[in-house]
């Protein structure tokens, strides 16, 4: 990995609630709300935008776990911020902060975790035997 990449770093993306985001099993809407699905999606994205600007041309990350609290709903027109901020590295783990806020409202947390990788590696990993 290139340098950069500190403790305390932040990525910062903003989203306004679509019908896409509703919450909806095959293709049947549950909830005119902001989906947990999408959540975990702005956060895993908020998360890697801390990497992009610090892998090496041949390194990769990959998602290495989610664990998050969907807090409260949010209807469509709803303006998001979805906050990922680095806790933690661990050789080649890092691990981010993520909140999403409704306003002032918080309406989700957790932890993203991912693992830089080197390309080679990862394609080793994903041929089928």
């Amino acid at each position: 990995m290139k340098p950069g990449l500190k403790i305390g770093n932040q990525a910062v993306i903003h989203a306004v609630v679509t019908p896409e985001m509703f919450a909806q099993f095959e293709g049947n809407t549950v909830h005119r709300a902001y989906s947990t699905v999408t959540m975990i999606y702005h956060m895993e994205w908020a998360s890697r935008m801390l990497i992009l600007p610090c892998l090496d041309e041949e390194e990769e990350g990959m998602g290495g776990g989610v664990s998050a609290s969907h807090l409260a709903p949010s209807p469509e027109g709803a303006s998001l911020t979805i906050t990922a901020t680095v806790a933690r590295l661990d050789v080649n783990f890092v691990h981010t902060d993520v909140t999403v806020h409704n306003g002032e409202k918080l309406v989700g947390k957790g932890e993203v975790k991912q693992v830089i990788l080197p390309k080679s590696k990862i394609d080793e990993m994903l041929k089928r035997e």
